[in-house]
């Protein structure tokens, strides 16, 4: 039985010399050939190639999309830092309800149900407090 020879293309190649006596050293090893190292060698080339055009090609897209998220993580850091300070400064000139203060207390609660409720309608819907197109007819400055 013989061995299936593969469909090969044969080439002819001019190398310069010390590129010539590098290559035959290393084919002269046991194991190696000469086309065996050329396969190796293209393959290894050629998908270098095909790394370095999908870099170029997705690099752009990448940077900018990088810039997007630095700048969301920016707003997000400020946002936190706002709401932060404005909770700080509220604790700090809040003065407490006295337990007795059934009122206080349920206006108080029916506000804090209000602005949940405005928070899940705001989140729900996609639309924004800052930098809103138009202004909700039921906000009021």
């Amino acid at each position: 039985m013989g061995r299936r020879k593969e469909n090969k293309v044969r080439y002819q190649l001019f190398l310069p010399e010390e590129l010539s006596g590098r290559f035959e050293a290393l084919a002269a090893k046991p194991g190696a050939s000469k086309s065996a190292i050329l396969v190796d060698a293209l393959t290894a080339w050629l998908a270098r190639q095909a790394v370095s055009e999908l870099e170029a090609r997705f690099s752009v897209r990448l940077d900018r999309m990088s810039l997007a998220l630095g700048r969301i993580e920016r707003d997000g850091h400020i946002l936190l830092e706002s709401l932060a300070l404005f909770i700080r400064y509220q604790l700090m000139i809040q003065a407490p309800l006295a337990e007795s203060d059934a009122a206080a207390r349920a206006v108080g609660r029916d506000r804090f149900n209000a602005f949940v409720a405005r928070v899940a309608e705001t989140m729900a819907t996609g639309s924004r407090t800052f930098g809103a197109a138009r202004p909700r007819p039921d906000d009021r400055a």
